[in-house]
């Protein structure tokens, strides 16, 4: 596994998400509770973008129908919803993040 430098301590002083792409994987890298979470940016119901979601803890929310998965984990925390209908998601891709001085580091 080769870890990749994707962004600097410092830009999550404001943020707490960021969407970057490693070798063509969009990924989404969280900072929550002093921790740095880095996982698929893709549900995995429909394709939504979760960095257009909503972080609640360490979950991050799917925008489009509300499932909702652990950052730690990547597991489906919750099934969304269309209407009144449950819709099926599963798990989410984790990625190993280190940190080495300031910079932010991604193992793939």
């Amino acid at each position: 596994m080769k870890y990749v430098k994707v962004a600097q301590t410092a830009e999550f002083i404001q943020a707490r998400k960021k969407k970057i792409s490693i070798e063509g994987r969009q990924i989404l890298l969280a900072y929550v509770d002093d921790a740095y979470y880095a996982v698929d940016n893709t549900c995995t119901h429909m394709g939504g973008s979760l960095y257009d979601g909503k972080l609640d803890g360490d979950h991050i929310v799917c925008p489009r129908h509300g499932s909702e998965f652990d950052l730690r984990t990547g597991k489906l925390a919750r099934s969304g919803k269309m209407a009144f209908i449950k819709v099926k998601a599963g798990d989410i891709r984790t990625y190993p993040v280190k940190i080495e001085g300031d910079d932010i580091l991604v193992g793939i």
